[in-house]
């Protein structure tokens, strides 16, 4: 099974920015789709943002939308997310999914495989 490695999560103040990265372990990570989700104590993960195994193809929360921006670099096996304009709602830790499918997918239950969070604290 694919392992996720997430990296890149802080402390920042709000409206500044953070890039998230995720490296995969395997080379199979440009035939899937790839997504991020977050999650706060309490509550359940959320969807952030998805994308398809070429790129082409990207889905974001509408409370990330305009701000968020999602990426991949397949020759690195690598999934990315620019944080812009971060709010303190966006503190949470988040976390890199692999998809089942090379179609960008915003359901949980879309994805089999998750790396072990990265946190990211957005002070006011």
């Amino acid at each position: 099974q694919v392992q996720l490695v997430e990296s890149g999560g802080g402390l920042v103040q709000a409206g500044n920015s953070l890039r998230l990265s995720c490296v995969a372990s395997e080379r199979s990570f440009s035939r899937f789709a790839m997504g991020w989700f977050r999650q706060t104590p309490g509550n359940e993960r959320e969807f952030v943002a998805a994308i398809d195994w070429s790129g082409g193809t990207t889905y974001y929360a509408g409370s990330v939308k305009g701000r968020f921006i999602i990426s991949r670099d397949n020759a690195m096996t690598t999934l990315y997310l620019q944080m812009n304009s971060l709010k303190p709602e966006d503190s949470a830790v988040y976390y890199c999914a692999q998809a089942v499918s090379s179609a960008a997918t915003t359901r949980y239950t879309g994805y089999t495989s998750w790396g072990q969070g990265t946190q990211v604290t957005v002070s006011s």
